[in-house]
């Protein structure tokens, strides 16, 4: 059995909208508007990952805040770089002291 991460795909559409409490068609829309891509089982079920959950809270929180969906993905993109560009540095730093 392959080991479970924060990005194994685990959760269909109901669950993954009743952990976020949200509706399933906002989770759709979010998709649609690129704030996430669940993972796609062969037969097109959407599997959402912890990982996602996670995103879908981020979100649902930037919503109620006033922010409209361009600025979420905005921000959430932004995060995404901050994240990646973190990585990159502490793997840098990491080769540098050995």
């Amino acid at each position: 059995m392959a080991e479970r991460t924060s990005r194994t795909p685990l959760y269909g559409i109901a669950v993954a909208a009743q952990l976020v409490d949200m509706p399933e068609a906002t989770l759709r829309l979010f998709e649609q508007k690129g704030l996430l891509e669940p993972f796609r089982s062969d037969g097109g079920t959407r599997r959402y990952s912890d990982d996602d959950i996670a995103r879908l809270r981020r979100a649902g929180r930037l919503r109620d805040e006033g922010m409209n969906i361009t600025g979420i993905g905005r921000i959430l993109a932004l995060e995404d770089e901050n994240a990646d560009l973190r990585e990159e540095l502490a793997a840098e730093r990491e080769e540098r002291n050995g």
